[in-house]
C-alpha cells in the first residue's frame, strides 16, 4: 500500500498522515504506519500492554463480562445489560488494542458473549425475547476479527443470519417489520417468542449495514451472493432515510462512533470498501465528495461524535476514514 497511498491522499483537502502517525497516541501511530503507509511496525500485541489496554481489562469481572453503568430494570435485566458492554468493550480490544483469541481477557469476554447465543444462531437478550439482527451482526462482526472465523458456533450465526433476510436481500428487525414498537417489544411477558420478520417488508439500512459488517470481516462470506446482494442495498441507501423510524432520518449518517456501533457514513464507507464496492458507483462517489468536505483543516472530519469520552475519538474516526479512501482510491 505504501506505493499507492499519494492517490487518496491528494483526494483529501488536508494530507491527515502526518499528523495521525505522530499523535501521541502509540495504537493510532501504529494502525497508521501499517495501515496507511504500509510499514513492519511490529508485532500487534506490543500494543496489548499499553496503558490504554491495561485501563480496560483492569474492568473485566472473573467471567469475561464488563458491568453496564446505569440501565433500567424495567428494559433489559442486569445481565443483557452486561451484554451490551461486553460487546462496547469488546470492540475496544479488538479495534483499539489489537487483541485477538491468544489473548486470555478476550477469549473470556467472548465467551461470556457466546454463552447468549440460541439454538437457531442468533444472540438473544438485548432485545428481550425477540431476534436483534443488529447486534448479531456487529457482535459477530469483532467475534470474526478477533480469530474466530472458523469456530462453529461463527458458522451457524452466519447461517442464521443468512435465513434472517429480507425479500429485497437486505436485513432489519424482524418484530420492527411487523409495527411493534420500542421499548414494547422488549417485554418478555408480551412477546414470550421471536416474532418472525414479515420478508414483504423493506429492509433496514441501519440493519443491513450492521449485518453487512460481519460479512465483510470474513474471508469467505464476503465474497457469498448474500453479501454482494446486501452490498448494492447498501450502497443505494447512502444518505437515504431509512425505511424504519429507529435512526430514519439522514443526518444519523453523519452521527458516528468507533468502534463502530449503528450504520453511519463511516462504518458504511469501511464496510463497502471491504467488499469491493468501487468508488465509480455514483452514490459512493457523492459519499466520498461529502466526506471530503466535512474534512477541518487539522485533518479530522467533522462529524458528530456519539458514544466516546475517548479524547483521541476524532483520530479514530479520522484513520478509519483513511483506511476506507485506501481501499476506494488506492
Amino acid at each position: 500500500m505504501a506505493t499507492a497511498t499519494a492517490r487518496w491522499r491528494r483526494f483529501l483537502r488536508v494530507d491527515p498522515v502526518p499528523r495521525l502517525a505522530s499523535c501521541g497516541n502509540e495504537a493510532i501511530a501504529f494502525f497508521t504506519r501499517r495501515d496507511l503507509l504500509g510499514e513492519d511496525p511490529g508485532p500487534v500485541s506490543s500494543l496489548w500492554t499499553l496503558r490504554a489496554a491495561s485501563r480496560v481489562l483492569s474492568r473485566q469481572r472473573p467471567d469475561g463480562s464488563f458491568s453496564y453503568p446505569g440501565g433500567k430494570e424495567r428494559l433489559r435485566s442486569r445481565a443483557n445489560y452486561d451484554q451490551i458492554e461486553t460487546f462496547r468493550q469488546l470492540g475496544a480490544m479488538v479495534e483499539k488494542h489489537g487483541l485477538d483469541r491468544g489473548h486470555p481477557a478476550l477469549a473470556r469476554a467472548a465467551e461470556f458473549l457466546f454463552s447468549f447465543q440460541a439454538a437457531e444462531g442468533d444472540f438473544r437478550g438485548i432485545y428481550g425475547n425477540q431476534h436483534a439482527t443488529t447486534y448479531a451482526g456487529a457482535i459477530l462482526e469483532l467475534l470474526v476479527k478477533a480469530g474466530y472465523t472458523r469456530d462453529p458456533r461463527v458458522a451457524r450465526a452466519f447461517r442464521w443470519l443468512v435465513s434472517m433476510r429480507q425479500g429485497d436481500g437486505g436485513w432489519a428487525i424482524p418484530v420492527r417489520t411487523v409495527g411493534v414498537p420500542f421499548p414494547e417489544f422488549l417485554d418478555p411477558l408480551r412477546h414470550k417468542d421471536p416474532v418472525p420478520p414479515d420478508r414483504h417488508q423493506p429492509s433496514a439500512h441501519l440493519v443491513t449495514g450492521m449485518v453487512l459488517r460481519a460479512f465483510a470481516a470474513h474471508p469467505r462470506w464476503r465474497c457469498s451472493p448474500e453479501a454482494r446482494a446486501g452490498c448494492r442495498l447498501l450502497v443505494r441507501s447512502l444518505y437515504r432515510r431509512d425505511a424504519y423510524s429507529d435512526r430514519g432520518d439522514p443526518l444519523y449518517w453523519e452521527r458516528v462512533s468507533f468502534p463502530f456501533w449503528f450504520t453511519d457514513v463511516v462504518s458504511a464507507l469501511d464496510t463497502l470498501s471491504r467488499l469491493g464496492a468501487g468508488a465509480e458507483e455514483p452514490a459512493i462517489r457523492a459519499a466520498l465528495g461529502r466526506v471530503r468536505r466535512a474534512q477541518r483543516a487539522d485533518g479530522t472530519f467533522g462529524f458528530i461524535l456519539l458514544r466516546g469520552k475517548d479524547p483521541d475519538l476524532p483520530l479514530w474516526i479520522c484513520l478509519s476514514v483513511c483506511r476506507s479512501l485506501a481501499r476506494f482510491l488506492g
